[in-house]
C-alpha cells in the first residue's frame, strides 16, 4: 500500500483486517470488491486447524482457478537457470473440497471430489491462459494410472479441451514422475495444469527451484471475482512481525492485479522500480542472501518509483 501510494495509483482499498467467514459485513465488502489483494488469512486463536474454513471462502467466491508464476530471478542462486514455468491448478475441489467424516472409531475418510464441470472450466481457462501469453506447451499433471475414475475424468476433459487448440504442445505426466522431473530438468515446462493437490505440490516444487515463496507471486481467478496473493500464502510464523519477510511475492502479484484492472502504467512503473532493486542487489531479505528488512525494501523499490 506504500508502494502504491507512492505511485500514485488510483486505487482506493476497503480494508478487512480479521477476516472470518461468518461475518456477514467481511462478505458484504467482498462482494462489492470485485477485485481483492490478500496478505495471508491467520486462523483465530484458539481455533482447532482443522476447523479453519478458508477453503470456504475461495468456494463462495467461486475462485476455480489459483495460478502460480515460478520464474528464475537472477538475484536468486539457484541451481537451475532461465526457468519460466505456470502453473495453474483446480482451486474448489479435489482433496480439498473439505468433505471428511469418521466412518467408524479409528478410521477417517476423505472424499475427493472431481466435477466434468469444474474440470472443464479450468482446463479452458488453461488453454486460454496458454495461447493469450504466447505459451507453446501445456502439461497436465495426474494419477489416473491409480485414481481411474476421478483423475480420469480429469484428463478426459483435458484430452477435450486440448482439441480446441491444435497449434499448443499437449503433453500427461503423472505426479510422480513430475516432481522429479521438474527437481531434474523445469525447461521443459512451459504452463502446468492439475487438481488441486498436485498443483499445490509443484506449485511448491517450482517456486523452491525459482528462488523460494518470497519471490513467487499468484492470482485465484473466477467468473466474477480476481484475487491476487502471494503464490503460496504461508503463515510465516517463525517470521511473523520481525519484520524480515519478503515482499517481493506480494509486490509482484499487487502489479497482476494492476495490469488485470486495466492500469498497465503503473504496473510498468511498479515491476520496473523492483527490477532495479533485484538487479542492484539492495536492500535483499535474508532468503535472498541479505539482511534487509521488509522496510527497507520497501523504501528501495520507493526510491525508484
Amino acid at each position: 500500500m506504500e508502494v502504491f501510494e507512492a505511485a500514485n495509483v488510483p486505487i482506493k482499498f476497503d480494508i478487512i483486517n480479521d477476516y472470518t467467514f461468518e461475518d456477514v459485513t467481511n462478505r458484504r465488502i467482498l462482494h462489492k470488491n470485485k477485485c481483492i489483494l490478500l496478505g495471508v488469512m491467520v486462523p483465530e486463536k484458539g481455533v482447532n486447524p482443522k476447523y479453519n474454513d478458508n477453503h470456504k471462502f475461495y468456494q463462495h467466491l467461486e475462485l476455480f482457478a489459483n495460478i502460480n508464476l515460478c520464474y528464475s530471478f537472477p538475484v536468486a542462486i539457484n541451481r537451475h537457470n532461465n526457468v519460466d514455468i505456470v502453473v495453474i491448478r483446480e482451486n474448489l475441489e479435489g482433496e480439498f473440497s473439505g468433505i471428511e467424516h469418521e466412518v467408524y472409531p479409528g478410521i477417517n475418510e476423505s472424499i475427493k471430489v472431481t466435477t466434468r464441470k469444474n474440470s472443464e472450466r479450468l482446463l479452458k481457462y488453461a488453454f486460454e491462459f496458454a495461447h493469450l501469453s504466447g505459451r507453446k506447451k501445456v502439461t497436465v499433471v495426474h494419477k489416473a494410472n491409480i485414481m481411474k475414475l476421478v483423475d480420469g475424468l480429469f484428463l478426459d476433459c483435458a484430452r477435450k479441451a486440448s482439441e480446441k487448440f491444435p497449434f499448443i504442445k499437449y503433453e500427461e505426466m503423472i505426479v510422480d514422475n513430475c516432481a522429479m522431473q521438474l527437481v531434474k530438468n523445469p525447461s521443459q515446462f512451459d504452463v502446468m495444469v492439475a487438481p488441486n493437490l498436485y498443483g499445490t505440490i509443484i506449485s511448491h516444487i517450482a517456486a523452491g527451484i525459482t528462488g523460494g515463496v518470497g519471490m513467487t507471486p499468484g492470482a485465484c481467478i473466477g467468473d466474477n471475482y480476481a484475487l491476487f496473493s502471494q503464490g503460496m500464502p504461508h503463515l510465516g510464523t517463525p517470521i511473523a512481525g520481525k519484520n524480515i519477510a519478503n515482499p517481493c511475492s506480494i509486490l509482484i502479484s499487487s502489479v497482476m492485479m494492476l495490469r488485470y484492472l486495466g492500469l498497465p502504467r503503473f504496473a510498468d512503473q511498479i515491476s520496473q522500480a523492483i527490477r532495479m532493486v533485484l538487479e542492484n542487489k539492495e536492500a535483499l531479505t535474508k532468503d535472498l542472501r541479505g539482511n534487509s528488512s521488509t522496510t527497507d525494501f520497501t523504501k528501495a523499490v520507493i526510491h525508484h518509483l
